[in-house]
């Protein structure tokens, strides 16, 4: 008689699967944070095209004069600060804090073929476009 590995009826199925009940389970057992981070990464993604790079960098709530952009050896650099609303103690509580607040600084190598020269900069709607043309066409 053959053993039964793997249930491929839908109608068999539990209807839960088993992360999700764990997750209720250690939902109030987690700690939180109560308090806004000092430091966060934000996200990056990175286009390659015929021109050269692009680089978007998300950082919403950022003021363009929280950002700065740095060059040296090789590697680029973005720095910048996001301050956290401030809490007064006769106003509302943090209960959950999943926003990053605070500095960041995220560093790329850049190849030898791009234009530092002529690296633009754009930022709006809270994403940082960074155009980084290269100097040899494919």
């Amino acid at each position: 008689m053959a053993t039964l590995l793997y249930n491929n009826l839908p109608a068999l199925r539990p209807t839960r699967a088993i992360s999700s009940v764990l997750n209720e389970m250690l939902r109030d057992t987690l700690p939180t944070q109560a308090a806004p981070s000092q430091s966060f990464i934000p996200q990056a993604d990175i286009v390659e095209s015929e021109q050269g790079f692009e680089l978007h960098l998300m950082l919403p709530g950022v003021a363009k004069e929280n950002v700065k952009i740095d060059f040296q050896e090789g590697k680029l650099t973005v720095t910048g600060e996001r301050k956290a609303p401030e809490a007064a103690e006769t106003g509302p509580k943090f209960r959950r804090v999943e926003s990053g607040y605070g500095t960041f600084t995220r560093t790329f190598r850049l190849p030898d073929t791009v234009d530092v020269t002529a690296i633009e900069a754009q930022l709006q709607d809270g994403v940082l476009r960074l155009t980084i043309p290269s100097t040899t066409k494919r």
